[in-house]
């Protein structure tokens, strides 16, 4: 088979690879589109190796169809052969086939096409990881969603949306502001001309403090927003595009009782995710099929069109997720 191979030059090429195999656990699966993610730039860059046993290609989250099941898979899930099925990866997406255990495949939502199908595993996942597990978030609770135009925050705030939270989310222009409104968000904060922490001080004079933070740009300013949240307030980051110190009020922590959370998905243990994605199935999907959330697509590219789609997130003109078509 095929699939996206890192040069040593750091270009991209689609490249023969060996065929997977099939173990008792697996189900082959032939993958028709997969979605990029900001860890694969990373991985590109020698700075987000996949976990041990995983392909060396990047892709976390694919969608395609079941051509192959091993045993225990066969015995133990509801799958069977021909189902169309997303899944959640440690790496190995960008790719023509992959093995992936049963319990990490999700049911395609009724009424979403293969290519929104595989821009969810890993972005909703991930959402609801922070949301809900880290961020116990509750209906009436305000979040605050860093880098709205992100392929992340395009999942986040529909999701947050769809389960009764209020939403403030930050971009760096009006005209990316423009673009995300449809995404629902209460508060559109354009940080190029506001300063963020006083927007949150003044939510917190107003009796709207933030109580959930999903933060992946960090950066100095980050310390400066921690004392205009909500007493309790979880503050989760996730990465640090914008920086990685900052200077942070330890008294204003203890005393206000808030919690910053540090959170990856992926090196969670496979029962951890495995959990994660049967909640996904029973919680997420019944609002997917519904209407209430729906995955936010910029651009599709075919697969051999890799270098371009990585442009484009490296850039940051995406406003929604990038997905290459492999079948």
């Amino acid at each position: 088979m095929k699939a996206i191979l890192v040069q040593q030059d750091k270009s991209l090429t689609w490249s023969d690879v060996p065929d997977p195999t099939v173990g008792a656990e697996d189900v082959l699966v032939e993958i028709h589109c997969a979605a990029l993610n900001r860890a694969d730039l990373m991985q590109r860059d020698g700075d987000y190796p996949p976990p041990a046993g995983c392909p060396e290609w990047m892709g976390l989250e694919i969608a395609g169809v079941i051509v192959e099941m091993g045993a225990v898979a066969a015995e133990k899930s509801n799958f069977k052969l021909g189902d169309k099925v997303c899944a959640l990866l440690g790496g190995g997406g960008y790719a023509e086939y992959v093995t992936v255990k049963y319990d990490m495949l999700m049911p395609v939502p009724k009424g979403r096409s293969l290519v929104e199908a595989s821009a969810m595993p890993e972005a909703y996942a991930t959402a609801y990881l922070n949301l809900f597990i880290e961020g116990k978030a509750k209906p009436g609770d305000t979040l605050l969603m860093h880098a709205g135009a992100s392929g992340l925050a395009s999942v986040v705030i529909p999701m947050a949306k769809a389960f009764g939270l209020r939403v403030i989310t930050t971009v760096l222009s009006d005209e990316i502001a423009e673009k995300i409104k449809p995404l629902g968000a209460d508060l559109i904060v354009n940080t190029s001309k506001e300063n963020i922490a006083r927007v949150l001080k003044a939510q917190l004079e107003a009796g709207t403090p933030v109580d959930v933070a999903i933060d992946c740009l960090g950066g100095s300013f980050m310390g400066g927003c921690l004392p205009y949240l909500a007493h309790g307030a979880r503050w989760i980051m996730i990465a640090a595009l914008a920086g990685q110190i900052t200077e942070i009020d330890l008294k204003n922590i203890y005393v206000r009782n808030v919690r910053i959370i540090g959170s990856t998905l992926r090196s969670r243990t496979p029962a951890f995710k495995a959990e994660l994605l049967a909640k996904l199935v029973s919680d997420v999907w019944p609002k997917v099929e519904a209407g209430m959330i729906k995955p936010s697509i910029y651009k599709v590219l075919p697969i051999q069109q890799a270098e371009e789609a990585h442009a484009i997130l490296q850039r940051g003109e995406n406003v929604g997720k990038v997905v290459l078509t492999v079948k």
